[in-house]
């Protein structure tokens, strides 16, 4: 009789959508209100289409915590486990929720919400590479970072003294990569929303200057 096979695990990482305490630099363009509001709508736009992938368990990783009802209400929504992200700088929160995850998964991939033009076929690239034993997978993004990363193993060099935030991301994590002997792949570049110039990608989402806040509310 063959052993059960575990599941990996898709790690959404998301800020709860406080007005002036998410996508700050987006509020000149939008306001504290319309960000906030975007974001959560990101948010729900990442699960509503990971959720579709077969075959995986999908955590929601909030900070500050879990106790934000719109973060809240999309684990209900969708039927996802709500996790903490735990540690002092991006880095090493994504650190905490690999070693965390990898307890029990024999792979997990970490997912931002940054990403409006993300496509199920970027996700489903990513997991088909976890499942053929790929050691790493990223989704590189045209300002330098990445939108993605699946590990089958976490290693703590990849997540110390990263300029997070910067157009040094990919290229300082594919060099450390590199350093380890790993052997990695790439799903399509994206672009993602983190300033108001990134908005002429995406001039949709202008339509999120000045909306109410979604606090305490539900999305969808």
């Amino acid at each position: 009789m063959n052993a059960p096979r575990h599941k990996g695990n898709i790690m959404v990482f998301a800020r709860a959508p406080v007005p002036g305490q998410c996508k700050t630099r987006l509020i000149p363009a939008l306001g504290e209100d319309g960000a906030a509001h975007l974001h959560a709508s990101l948010v729900d736009q990442t699960l509503s289409r990971v959720q579709t992938i077969g075959d995986v368990n999908i955590t929601l990783w909030c900070t500050p915590s879990t106790e934000d009802p719109v973060l809240q209400s999309c684990a209900m929504q969708y039927g996802i486990a709500l996790k903490a992200q735990s540690g002092h700088d991006l880095g090493s929160r994504m650190q905490h929720a690999f070693k965390t995850t990898l307890q029990s998964a024999p792979w997990a991939i970490i997912l931002g919400t940054d990403c409006p033009g993300l496509g199920i076929s970027d996700v489903q690239q990513a997991v088909e590479a976890m499942r053929k034993g790929t050691d790493a997978v990223a989704g590189p993004t045209f300002d330098g970072g990445y939108y993605l990363l699946g590990l089958h193993r976490a290693s703590a060099s990849l997540f110390r003294e990263m300029p997070w935030g910067t157009e040094n991301v990919w290229e300082m994590t594919r060099k450390k990569l590199d350093q380890l002997g790993w052997n990695y792949t790439t799903t399509t570049w994206r672009h993602d929303l983190d300033r108001p110039e990134d908005l002429d990608h995406f001039p949709h989402l202008a339509q999120f200057r000045s909306i109410p806040s979604p606090s305490g509310r539900g999305l969808g």
